[in-house]
């Protein structure tokens, strides 16, 4: 018997020994019968939400690997925003993301151009340990099953061809070029870093134009205060008429 079918078996057993415990207590047949049936549907309720978070991440593949992989289409920004931010809230849901998850969202950051986002994923998968499925010993009831789903469309690759092919598309790009968009992620990065303080507005022209101007202000100032104010042309007029008359 495989795992599913064991938890199966438990859950079988559990509704048995609750439904005898409440016979013994007295409880009517009908009540224990309501309660039943009511407990029934919000398991399958819960459980289908569960399978709904696990369809999500599948969903999320096939959208990542649409805009890497097509290199023709000239894809939006605001579409790979979008594809991003499934990818993100995937990450807010999980407790234990599934590595490619991370290298998905690294390689979306990374074709939008945001180097920093890009190489804060795409370190977790080159660099940390973690992102091994090996060391993932002690998964989440979601890991669990996002796995028993995955081994499920591995075995019948045909139940979900789309989806099996976009995994294998990026788990592909994963192996041959996170390390190599990381490296290029941290070049840029280095790169950008020391332009910024050159970039920074030099305050200092316009300091020592301010200064200046007030300087030539003050000077300009000084030289009219100590320069004699010419005569005002009638005394020119007069004097030159008075000297004619003496000359005469």
């Amino acid at each position: 018997m495989n795992q599913q079918g064991r938890e199966a078996a438990q859950k079988l057993l559990s509704i048995i020994i609750i439904i005898a415990m409440l016979g013994v207590m007295g409880i009517p047949f009908s009540v224990i019968i309501f309660f039943a049936t009511v407990t029934f549907f919000i398991w399958r309720a819960v459980q289908h939400t569960e399978h709904q978070e696990s369809g999500r991440i599948f969903e999320f593949y096939i959208a990542a690997n649409d805009v890497l992989r097509d290199e023709e289409r000239h894809w939006f920004g605001f579409e790979i925003a979008e594809v991003i931010e499934r990818g993100e809230s995937l990450l807010r849901s999980m407790s234990d993301p599934p590595p490619l998850v991370y290298f998905a969202l690294g390689a979306l950051y990374y074709k939008a151009g945001d180097h920093e986002a890009a190489a804060e994923h795409l370190s977790y998968i080159v660099e940390n340990d973690l992102s091994d499925e090996r060391h993932r010993l002690a998964p989440s009831a979601e890991l669990r099953r996002y796995v028993q789903i995955l081994r499920k469309l591995e075995r019948e690759p045909a139940v979900a061809p789309q989806t099996m092919g976009a995994i294998r598309s990026l788990e592909r790009t994963r192996h041959n070029r996170a390390a190599f968009m990381l490296a290029e992620c941290r070049e840029r990065l280095s790169f950008i870093a020391p332009l910024k303080p050159a970039l920074a507005p030099d305050n200092s022209f316009y300091q020592t134009s301010a200064n200046g101007d007030s300087a030539i202000k003050t000077e300009t100032s000084r030289r009219q205060s100590n320069h004699v104010a010419p005569p005002p042309i009638a005394e020119v007029l007069r004097d030159l008429y008075e000297e004619e008359k003496k000359t005469a």
